[in-house]
């Protein structure tokens, strides 16, 4: 299916690695110019250097997203080059498990790790996607409506996502920028196998929540994630806008005991 994101500019925060590396290679697939926002180079330059390699058009600007000069700075950067603005997928976050008993100053770490960029580059791309009637897709986390436990702030962070999402869709309308959220679960990324080998009964671990996923048993891919993600962005969902979709097989919403 072609999606018409041919030659489309597409921003994609954290996108050197895990969901984020799925979406841009996605839009790179799909004939866009993926350019990729993170703070780790070494994966940002050789994701890059792959996809170029194989023909496609990409570019990595290195930066700490909590950095408000630094966002400014970049924006602008890529529409001098690029002329424009298409799509904004606001990716980066860490479940960082900041939970009620830490410092307030812990709190607020995690909410600018996981919330105020997604702010910040929001406001400073609409004015460049009202000119190109692009869109924005949001990654939000299964957390935000049915809690995990031991991660307020990233709770805080990824609530406020879901109802910015909504807000947002309502704000723009009138400018004909649509905004969606794709709401991951259990998917299997490098982060997600990181904190399972942190545990000492982690494979134990990982097949009881395996267990618990409704449809087939088993963990969301990130193409999984990036699939749905790259739909919403391109012109085969233009009358897509304020929904929060579940990529999750069922696990948030359907029976956990279902055998």
């Amino acid at each position: 299916m072609d999606l018409g994101l041919k030659d489309k500019v597409a921003i994609v925060t954290g996108g050197a690695s895990g969901i984020g590396e799925a979406i841009v290679r996605i839009l790179a697939e799909e004939g866009a110019k993926p350019i990729i926002l993170d703070k780790n180079r070494e994966k940002a330059d050789s994701l890059a250097q792959e996809l170029v390699a194989e023909g496609h058009h990409i570019s990595v600007h290195i930066l700490d997203l909590r950095r408000e000069n630094a966002c400014t700075e970049v924006v602008q950067e890529i529409v001098d080059t690029y002329g424009s603005i298409d799509i904004l997928v606001n990716n980066a976050g860490i479940n960082d498990s900041i939970d009620l008993d830490r410092p307030m100053k812990d709190f607020v770490d995690s909410l600018e790790k996981n919330l105020f960029h997604v702010v910040t580059m929001t406001r400073l791309c609409v004015p460049h996607l009202r000119y190109s009637k692009g869109c924005i897709v949001n990654i939000g986390s299964k957390v935000a409506v049915t809690g995990q436990g031991n991660t307020t702030g990233y709770a805080a962070a990824k609530g406020a996502i879901h109802a910015l999402t909504r807000e947002w869709a309502v704000r723009l309308l009138k400018d004909g920028i649509r905004i969606n959220e794709v709401l991951p679960a259990e998917t299997w990324t490098p982060l997600y196998e990181q904190w399972i080998n942190s545990m000492p009964d982690g494979q134990e671990r990982l097949k009881e929540i395996v267990a618990r996923i409704p449809l087939g048993k088993r963990m969301t891919t990130p193409r999984e994630i990036a699939d749905m993600v790259v739909f919403l962005a391109s012109d085969r969902a233009s009358h897509i806008t304020g929904q929060q979709i579940f990529v999750d097989g069922g696990y948030t919403h359907l029976d956990r005991s279902i055998r």
